[in-house]
């Protein structure tokens, strides 16, 4: 008789993926593949009851306004309940939100104002969520494999968004924009009650007392004594600014205009998603010692997708360039995101990621506003390099400050043999 092979062992997630950061990337990849078709959705809604172009950035206003407006709220909330509690709120209150949207496209009775409120609530659930969201990945996993975390977050996230725009692109194409708005309701619902089982015993309960104010004041003061952190907030609200006008309204002009159509628009937008998966994997092997250094000279490529459509490239060298630029965005963003998990103490991350994502988008739709205008006043080719300026400008100025240049990777504490590297209470305390 043989003997029947043996049975293959089956995979392991890796030790240093603990239970939270495993629940936390696959929630945050259900929602990734739901959200980017729903924003696709959205739009084609809007134009499918009769609005314009202009109906379209409304409706988008509408919910980025709130976003704003709420994340300071949100990130001190965060940092005075369980965390987990206020990301599933959040979620019901998005499914709750794209469940309504859903059915009124569904049964024909959307009416632009109905969108408009739908997507305020919509913003108001990820200013809740977001600053929860991040403080609680940061508190997920040990200083030693936290860059390799986040490298492969990132790369799951960037992956189902960039699968989720493109399912949603065709499901829209097939079944209309109200069944991709259906299953995104689905997607934060299962979202919602994976992030039910967050365990939250490692983190210490939070002080009682002292109020709204007093929290949002020490999140300010844990932001503003901080150079390195307050400066590249400040240079990012520029460089995402200019970056989504060049990309929101410049590309697909250029595109349509000069390189043959959407088709080259939608390649280096892939591009950009393929180099992103690269700058991931790139990240989960390299360790730069100096974070920061390495992190914002990667943002000078940020400034070659303006000026490759300023020019413009042809579409291949485009593509190139933008494939670049994904990969670069990569490198700074877990370099960020270690930063922070080293420096900022565990009880005000949320408070410091409220003021962080509140300058990183701020600036967002009065850029996109005053897009078409600068193009009118400047010329399309003058405002792009105006944008690629901007961007190289002030990432040297945020290079001449010595925070930036000398915050280094600490090394982590040596763990005694046999004993497990279990998730932190806290990230390391402050220099």
């Amino acid at each position: 008789m043989t003997t029947p092979p043996a049975p293959r062992p089956r995979p392991h997630r890796p030790a240093w993926a603990g239970r939270n950061y495993t629940l936390l990337t696959a929630a945050a990849m259900v929602t990734g593949l739901g959200n980017s078709g729903a924003l696709i959705a959205a739009a084609f809604a809007v134009l499918d009851a009769g609005g314009d172009g202009g109906d379209v950035g409304l409706v988008a206003a509408a919910r980025t306004v709130p976003l704003v407006a709420f994340l300071l709220i949100g990130g001190a909330l965060a940092d005075r309940l369980p965390r987990h509690r206020v990301m599933v709120a959040a979620n019901a209150l998005n499914c709750a939100s794209q469940s309504v949207f859903a059915v009124l496209v569904l049964t024909g009775e959307a009416r632009l104002w109905q969108m408009a409120v739908l997507a305020a609530l919509s913003g108001t659930g990820q200013a809740f969520f977001s600053p929860a969201a991040e403080g609680m990945l940061l508190s997920s996993v040990t200083a030693e494999q936290s860059a390799r975390a986040f490298a492969l977050f990132r790369m799951g996230t960037n992956g189902a968004q960039i699968g989720g725009a493109a399912l949603g692109g065709a499901l829209v194409a097939v079944a209309g924009p109200g069944w991709v708005l259906a299953v995104d309701a689905a997607a934060f619902a299962a979202a919602g009650a994976l992030r039910t089982l967050l365990d939250v015993s490692h983190i210490a309960p939070r002080e009682s007392g002292g109020g709204m104010l007093r929290d949002l004041r020490e999140g300010w003061r844990e932001f503003t004594g901080r150079p390195w952190l307050w400066t590249i907030v400040l240079q990012f609200s520029v460089v995402n600014a200019v970056v989504a006008a060049a990309e929101a309204v410049y590309g697909p002009l250029v595109s349509e205009e000069q390189l043959g159509g959407a088709r080259p628009w939608g390649f280096a937008l892939a591009a950009f998603g393929a180099g992103t998966v690269v700058g991931g994997l790139t990240m989960t092997r390299w360790r730069p010692r100096r974070l920061l250094l390495a992190g914002t000279l990667s943002v000078l490529p940020f400034a070659l997708p303006s000026a490759a459509l300023a020019v413009p490239l042809s579409a291949p060298a485009l593509w190139a360039v933008m494939f670049v630029a994904g990969a670069s965005v990569e490198v700074f963003g877990v370099s960020w995101m270690t930063a922070l998990h080293q420096e900022i103490p565990e009880d005000k991350l949320s408070r410091v990621a409220a003021y962080d994502w509140m300058g990183s988008i701020a600036m967002v739709p009065l850029a996109t506003a005053l897009a078409g205008p600068a193009e009118s006043a400047f010329g399309r080719s003058a405002a792009l390099w105006g944008c690629s300026s901007l961007i190289l400008l002030l990432t040297l100025a945020v290079l001449c400050v010595p925070d930036v240049r000398r915050l280094r990777r600490r090394q982590p504490a040596p763990v005694a043999e046999g004993m497990p590297a279990t998730e932190p209470t806290a990230a390391p305390e402050k220099l």
